[in-house]
């Protein structure tokens, strides 16, 4: 861990965290990265975001890298933005929960504190599996007791705001992604990293 002013953020996630199908200078990492240094969008050395997103990535992927990146990186907080690949397999929700409990469980045992990012899945996959996944990263965050960035489904299903692919944010939603997961964020960092 740096200095007490100084934050280092790991991203954890899938192809919502790469920006895929979008130009990454316009993805929510890279904007947050630039919320992070202030308004100007002035990159430093003193707040980093380290993006280790990778695309497909799942649950039990990420709980695989984890360790490596805590010991590589030693971040201050661990953005966990997983568990979409798993709604899109239908892996059971209990597996889900249960691996993003060990995300965080991995992150705490590390010294580092943990953000859930909670994506929600389109209602095609059913209302029951739907509702069962979004509970999932709920019943964690609180159980865990990690802070939860919550996309809401009725913002995610506004014209525009899907690829067409209908299930990758567009450019239009990254500054939304951004500003979900930054009300969360802000209230982590130490005062003197916190911006409005």
């Amino acid at each position: 861990m740096q200095n007490a002013a100084a934050v280092t953020v790991l991203v954890l996630g899938d192809s919502i965290g790469t920006a895929h199908g979008v130009a990454p200078e316009s993805g929510w990492v890279a904007l947050l990265q630039k919320r992070l240094n202030g308004r100007s969008g002035t990159l430093t050395a003193k707040h980093t975001v380290i993006n280790a997103s990778v695309n497909g990535a799942t649950t039990g992927a990420g709980l695989r890298r984890l360790p490596s990146l805590l010991e590589r990186h030693d971040p201050d907080i661990v953005i966990v933005e997983l568990g979409g690949n798993d709604g899109l397999n239908r892996l059971p929700t209990a597996r889900i929960e249960a691996n993003l409990a060990a995300l965080v469980k991995t992150s705490h045992a590390a010294g580092v504190r943990a953000l859930l990012v909670g994506i929600p899945l389109i209602p095609k996959h059913g209302r029951r599996y739907t509702e069962a996944h979004r509970r999932a990263f709920e019943n964690v965050a609180q159980s865990q007791h990690a802070p939860l960035a919550a996309l809401r489904l009725e913002d995610a299903l506004k014209p525009g705001m899907l690829q067409s692919d209908g299930i990758h944010p567009a450019a239009l939603a990254q500054p939304l992604l951004m500003e979900t997961v930054w009300r969360q964020l802000k209230k982590m960092l130490p005062p003197a990293a916190q911006f409005q």
